[in-house]
């Protein structure tokens, strides 16, 4: 089976573990990822947002992606973040990362230079990591952090390329992703990155959800897929209803440190983010947990 049959279903963005000195921590991290891999999801992705992966040294992402491949069986995807600020940077990551066993990579716009760029500079940009990635590519769009809009029209003419597989739409309008829907061709898997809209993406056409609120709710956004998929709109949208004050609230309100606040409440590994992110306050901390509660995760 090839990957673009098995690019489809629910992809937990999962949180870096670090230790109190703010250093990766292997053993967390590996613990997480075989409890995931016992949920119904299809595959992880690393060093997306709620990963911290901007925060993480090109030599980190070796060494966790390497982890990672030692404890996430063969049949699940493994994606990896390999955005960089200049192309030669991005297209050395790819290389490094699919060597250390990703699957497919994900690659956002560049951030510092981005709205600078032209749109011929920014097609260039992605070809030629699209051209010397081993693996395949994944589009990540995701305005709020690079400032850059990815159109429909560029979309469409991007994923022409043989190695471009899809594309993570995290903007959170959902208008714009029903314009991707409509760019892009049977080839390009659609995923939506924002929890809140998972039901909506899916009647869309979308091929699933990576989705940081699947990082503490992975068994919920299954369900929304699996109902959806099998007919029950009304028991899909029920899921949902539950599903979205758990992105709104712990997700969009806190990113990274709101989902490791939530796997600590449920006895998993969270732990700290690295600075300069800063842990909740308890105010913070008591609105997580009662949102989780009223999910019926606590």
């Amino acid at each position: 089976m090839s990957l673009q049959d098995r690019l489809h279903g629910i992809f937990p963005p999962v949180i870096t573990n670090f230790d109190a000195a703010g250093e990766i921590a292997p053993v967390q991290f590996r613990e997480n990822l075989r409890r995931w891999v016992e949920t119904p999801i299809d595959g992880i992705v690393l060093f997306g947002s709620n990963g911290e992966g901007a925060l993480l040294d090109e030599d980190e992402k070796r060494k966790l992606t390497t982890f990672a491949r030692e404890v996430v069986p063969a049949g699940y995807l493994l994606i990896a973040g390999a955005s960089g600020e200049s192309t030669r940077a991005t297209i050395r990551q790819s290389r490094e990362l699919a060597a250390a066993g990703a699957d497919a990579v994900l690659v956002h716009p560049p951030a510092y230079f981005g709205p600078y760029l032209s749109v011929a500079a920014l097609m260039d940009h992605f070809r030629a990591v699209a051209d010397a990635a081993p693996v395949p590519v994944i589009l990540y769009h995701i305005p709020k952090y690079t400032k850059v809009t990815l159109e429909p029209g560029f979309v469409a003419e991007l994923v022409r390329h043989p190695n471009v597989a899809g594309l993570k739409d995290s903007s959170g309008d959902i208008r714009r992703f029903a314009d991707y829907t409509k760019a892009c061709d049977s080839t390009c898997r659609l995923f939506i990155g924002n929890g809140s809209l998972l039901y909506t993406a899916l009647e869309l056409g979308a091929a699933g959800g990576i989705l940081g609120v699947a990082n503490i709710a992975p068994s919920l956004c299954a369900e929304v897929l699996r109902n959806f998929r099998e007919g029950r709109a009304r028991e899909a949208g029920s899921a949902q209803e539950r599903l979205t004050p758990l992105h709104r609230e712990i997700v969009a309100a806190h990113g990274a440190v709101g989902c490791k606040t939530a796997l600590d409440l449920l006895g998993w590994a969270g732990g700290a983010s690295r600075a300069p992110l800063r842990p909740l306050g308890d105010r913070e901390r008591q609105n997580v947990a009662r949102v989780m509660q009223e999910a019926g995760l606590l």
